[in-house]
């Protein structure tokens, strides 16, 4: 891969970043410093991506940056507890969250319990509004061709406007193979559907893998309305291969 070619996916993997803190230890003051990288010397990314008590306060630091809101609800564990999802889901939306991602409840779904794993997404469908919802599916736990498909499809029915592979909190987070299949799944959708890929993503080689997978398959360049990455370390590789200087500390957690 040349270096013009590493460059021009290091541009574009920006616009499309999810900036993403999901530490149990984040404060204030980590989120300050999550939302200042998220207007870089080459552009903003896409949005930031933290727990529900720091939406506020990134829609405060944020505003008028064309930077999004997102949090995460029913996280990591995908529980099957739809009137929470639904509480918690409202409560972000007022805080100012412009996008959700919630957790399929994965394990329901494997062992047969559909209902109860549609359930939460219609509760998170409707708790969300006219806001985007992307649904994790965490196809490092779904494992199979069969599974994961079958998942992705549950969620386009349920209104998910982005399939995301992972929770980042699992040992098999976001694979080439996985990405493809949720493409896949999206392409049919006979809607317009987008695949978040999350989780392991750390620099630019891999993510220029990435959008050369989903320029193929969405047939055409993939934007930040169609594909996104879920990183918390990758910004500062895409930085370095465009020969900016990268503020702040590094990541802290793998995501």
């Amino acid at each position: 891969m040349t270096p013009d070619t590493l460059r021009a996916a290091a541009a574009r993997a920006i616009a499309c970043l999810d900036l993403t803190s999901l530490n149990d230890d984040d404060t204030d003051a980590i989120i300050a410093e999550l939302c200042a990288r998220a207007v870089t010397p080459a552009g903003p990314v896409a949005a930031v991506c933290v727990y529900a008590p720091f939406v506020a306060q990134c829609r405060r630091a944020l505003e008028g940056s064309g930077v999004k809101i997102c949090t995460v609800v029913n996280f990591p564990h995908g529980r099957e507890d739809a009137a929470s999802v639904a509480v918690e889901t409202r409560a972000a939306v007022a805080d100012g969250a412009d996008e959700i991602d919630v957790v399929l409840p994965y394990q329901a779904w494997l062992s047969g319990r559909h209902a109860a794993a549609r359930a939460v997404l219609d509760a998170a469908r409707e708790a969300t509004g006219d806001r985007t919802l992307k649904v994790i599916l965490e196809t490092g736990r779904l494992m199979t061709t069969g599974a994961i498909v079958s998942a992705a499809t549950v969620a386009i029915e349920a209104g998910a406007d982005f399939l995301k592979t992972s929770t980042g909190k699992t040992p098999v987070a976001a694979t080439l193979e996985s990405a493809h299949l949720l493409l896949d799944c999206a392409v049919g959708a006979g809607r317009p559907v987008g695949v978040k890929v999350a989780g392991g993503v750390r620099n630019t080689a891999q993510d220029a893998a990435y959008l050369r997978l989903a320029d193929r398959v969405l047939g055409g360049t993939a934007t930040p309305d169609r594909f996104r990455f879920g990183a918390s370390g990758l910004l500062r590789d895409l930085l370095t291969t465009l020969g900016q200087s990268a503020a702040g500390p590094a990541a802290r957690s793998g995501y």
